[in-house]
């Protein structure tokens, strides 16, 4: 492999900002926020929408409240009025 060419690989956590759930893996991913971990460490931490823990294909059904569609959201966003 060429040097200096390739982001660099590091352990991170990545928290299910619905449930709550953790995990540590590698990734090239960054962060400006931290997060000791069991092992005492301090990992930098990632937040994520989604994970195995809500997600309805993993689970079998919906952890996480309705919130909305996407056309609601984008409605509420742009304080816009359906029609």
């Amino acid at each position: 492999m060429k040097e200096n060419i390739h982001p660099q690989y590091h352990k991170v956590v990545f928290m299910d900002m619905n449930s709550g759930f953790k995990f540590l893996t590698g990734s090239t991913k960054t962060a400006n926020e931290t997060i000791p971990w069991e092992d005492g460490n301090t990992y930098p931490l990632i937040k994520v929408e989604v994970s195995s823990d809500t997600h309805p294909f993993y689970t079998g059904v919906q952890k996480f409240t309705d919130r909305g569609g996407r056309t609601e959201r984008f409605m509420k966003r742009y304080n816009m009025k359906e029609k």
